[in-house]
């Protein structure tokens, strides 16, 4: 089975002051079919990654592969590999069938085929009604659709999406998200997927990769990565809220928000000093004698409790997590 693969990654950037680095020792194996997400906050390296991948940048050292073949020094239009990025990049001045037809100029379909194609693939991605238009006509979400639909009639053999909704307004983008995901069970190449979105993350990912400071800290299935944490880094970043983290003066605990139990008796006491409301979510800060931690309240209906009032809080033992306070890394 094909696959797209990064071996021991390394990437620096010379500014006017400072060597900066990019990406320090990155390692990963995507299968045919299978999509690896790649999370991170600003400036931790993603969009980087792509580019190496892509071949639009040369690593200082590491190996990249694209089946067995090795393509690390391979420039970039001769990876045939797919690289959609957050501005759609459609022509302009060419209609939406003829920017799709595009991609299918170098693989030179029997012309019926080729129209076959481009209607399949613009029925998928919902923008068939839209091909005589220019691109200017579309919204920016049909256009984004248009842009990831010619990466897909290229017949790459990796797709690499760099943030490709982070522009489109959030209804817009879960739909979109939503039809990607869809098609996406069928894409028989390897996609890396680059987002800062947490929601796009564990939904869109096979497996899922937290990069932090050019390091990939942790690439598991993406419930395992929410759940599991591999160190305090992962759990202060992915979630949102994020996990509380606890000092007891001998480890760092964790606890997911949805796991805290309020009380009026009973368990860890702490003073309520904020109550949030976020739609359908009710959210309650706690100070504790071991720091503040958020709790997800209960949403029939029951009254919140005031600030400053005096609560328990239970922490369930099978959804506790625990961190070296000095390394940061997970306990077993």
């Amino acid at each position: 089975m094909a696959a797209l693969s990064a071996s021991g990654l390394r990437k620096r950037y010379r500014d006017a002051r400072e060597r900066a680095t990019a990406l320090d020792g990155v390692s990963f194996t995507v299968e045919d079919g299978r999509s690896l997400v790649v999370l991170g906050p600003s400036g931790a390296g993603k969009s980087t990654l792509l580019r190496v991948l892509a071949g639009l940048d040369r690593a200082d050292s590491g190996v990249v592969r694209i089946g067995d073949a090795d393509v690390t020094a391979l420039a970039a239009h001769r990876r045939r590999v797919a690289l959609v990025f957050a501005d759609d990049a459609l022509f302009p001045h060419l209609s939406i069938y003829e920017n799709l037809a595009f991609a299918l100029r170098r693989r030179r379909p029997a012309s019926g085929s080729a129209g076959a194609r481009i209607r399949e693939i613009a029925r998928a991605f919902e923008i068939d009604a839209h091909l005589a238009y220019r691109p200017a006509r579309l919204s920016n979400g049909e256009r984004q659709r248009a842009s990831i639909a010619r990466a897909v009639l290229a017949d790459p053999r990796a797709l690499l999406l760099d943030e490709p909704l982070v522009h489109l307004d959030p209804q817009l983008r879960a739909r979109v998200r939503e039809q990607f995901a869809g098609f996406r069970r069928t894409f028989a190449a390897p996609v890396v997927y680059v987002t800062h979105d947490h929601a796009e993350a564990l939904n869109l990912a096979d497996r899922l990769a937290i990069l932090i400071d050019g390091r990939i800290v942790q690439c598991e299935e993406p419930q395992r990565v929410y759940d599991f944490p591999a160190d305090v880094r992962v759990a202060r970043f992915l979630g949102s809220p994020a996990m509380n983290l606890l000092d007891d003066g001998i480890q760092t605990i964790g606890i997911r928000p949805e796991y805290v139990r309020l009380s009026r008796g009973g368990g860890l006491g702490g003073e309520v000093v904020a109550c949030e409301r976020t739609g359908a979510e009710r959210y309650v800060r706690v100070r504790t004698p071991h720091g503040e931690l958020l709790a997800r309240a209960s949403a029939d209906g029951e009254d919140l409790p005031g600030c400053g009032e005096q609560v328990s809080v239970t922490l369930p033992a099978r959804h506790v997590r625990r961190f070296d306070r000095v390394s940061g890394e997970a306990i077993p």
